[in-house]
């Protein structure tokens, strides 16, 4: 058993040598005529009288033990580690082309949503990039921002800074947003329907090799009709992720599905903390003052 504070525990000593004072020392008695009789010895009743007489050295020894402080350990528990998730979405002129009811820039927004509800306890950032890249919502567990995000950042009303796709210089953003925490998993899932001149001439093996040695797996989405580009499928693969082509909303959100199947947040077993365990030591005391208060009613030694 654990105690806040051990030393006090050296006050035992005090009950302990009442107790054995009491058992051993036999006090000398007045004599009176019903002692020259003979008697049958009432064992019993002598051992009962003198566990009645030592419970106040035992109400003594609870009270020292709870001014101690005694703890325990509470019982192991498990916790879903978060994830650091980073999206990083196109907003480049060809996002405003038709997919589905809408156009690829609001299907990718509506699916980045839908994945988070069925993501909880992770934490959430949001990038943007055509040419430039702005990081739009920090990395937080509270994602209300998101819901409020699409119709400032559709393409349509972003600056003509925004019309190209350096796919390269989003993901080196998004890469030093993601090392600046430390705690948990790191992941990038990038939306885009384009490619990317800044991943040709081996640049996309760099960037790659640059993001698995932070622990960062990027996940890329196509939101356009044919196979992704090659570049990025390289990124996908190095990092240990993997990348999609979707070429409706509906497939769109049965990636999301999958890549939510394939990166769940791992389980780790939390090491139990000491808390308080007071109660079986105040139930102990509590109950022998209670025995002693009904001894003092009658069971006693006669006073002659």
């Amino acid at each position: 058993m654990l105690f806040a504070h051990p030393l006090v525990l050296l006050l035992l000593l005090l009950p302990i040598g009442l107790l054995a004072f009491q058992w051993r020392h036999k006090a000398q008695g007045v004599p009176i005529p019903s002692d020259h009789q003979p008697h049958q010895r009432q064992r019993l009743l002598t051992i009962l009288l003198g566990f009645t007489s030592s419970l106040p050295a035992l109400i003594l020894v609870l009270g020292i033990i709870l001014l101690a402080g005694p703890r325990k350990f509470e019982q192991p528990r498990s916790a879903r580690e978060m994830t650091n998730i980073q999206f990083c979405i196109d907003v480049s002129g060809s996002m405003n082309a038709k997919f589905g009811d809408g156009d690829r820039f609001e299907a990718a927004t509506e699916a980045v949503n839908s994945f988070i509800d069925y993501r909880k306890g992770d934490s959430f950032g949001l990038t943007i990039f055509g040419n430039t890249v702005l990081h739009w919502i920090p990395l937080t567990s509270d994602v209300s921002a998101f819901r409020c995000a699409p119709p400032f950042l559709h393409p349509r009303k972003l600056p003509p800074t925004f019309g190209g796709t350096s796919i390269g210089k989003a993901l080196h953003a998004c890469e030093d947003v993601l090392v600046s925490h430390e705690e948990g998993d790191r992941m990038i899932l990038l939306i885009t329907d384009g490619m990317s001149s800044d991943l040709y001439g081996g640049k996309d093996v760099e960037i790659a090799e640059s993001l698995k040695e932070n622990g960062i797996t990027v996940f890329g989405i196509h939101v356009a009709g044919g196979s992704p580009p090659a570049e990025v499928s390289v990124i996908s693969s190095i990092t240990g992720g993997q990348y999609f082509s979707a070429g409706d909303p509906e497939s769109l959100k049965a990636v999301f599905q999958q890549i939510d199947g394939m990166k769940q947040a791992p389980i780790k077993r939390l090491t139990p903390d000491p808390v308080d365990n007071f109660q079986p030591f105040i139930i102990a005391a509590v109950s022998l003052a209670g025995l002693y208060l009904l001894a003092l009613l009658g069971l006693r030694y006669n006073p002659w």
